[in-house]
């Protein structure tokens, strides 16, 4: 978990390069639905067919969202919601780094159910 969190938080301040990490690089591996990604997409994206800048990463975990938003100027927040039945009963605001490790947790979690994400994982996180 703290290799994936450190692989992660070498990211933080680029949401492109963590969007592609999380989306990209293990979306073979996790479940559909795990993230979520929303995009801006200028004029000549759109006419080039494009998916744009990615601007927001939601990832669901058990009991809890996890976003990450970066606006206009390049300021990222990070929050998350704690969901009960489908309703977001609390939201928290969260540093970078908090975030990463609650994805990591997450991912983790996950990890220990799926073994085709923890080869994802593994394969990521290579020797180090």
């Amino acid at each position: 978990m703290h290799l994936l969190a450190a692989a992660l938080r070498a990211d933080r301040e680029d949401i492109c390069s963590l969007t592609t990490v999380l989306t990209e690089t293990l979306a073979a591996a996790l479940p559909p639905g795990i993230v979520e990604t929303s995009h801006r997409r200028s004029l000549l994206d759109r006419l080039a067919g494009r998916a744009g800048h990615p601007v927001h990463v939601v990832v669901h975990g058990q009991g809890r969202d996890l976003h990450l938003r970066q606006d206009k100027i390049g300021t990222l927040t990070a929050e998350s919601w704690q969901i009960i039945h489908g309703v977001v009963i609390r939201r928290r605001a969260l540093s970078t780094s908090e975030w990463t490790e609650a994805v990591a947790e997450d991912l983790a979690a996950l990890v220990a159910h799926d073994a085709d994400t923890r080869n994802a994982l593994a394969h990521l996180l290579g020797p180090r």
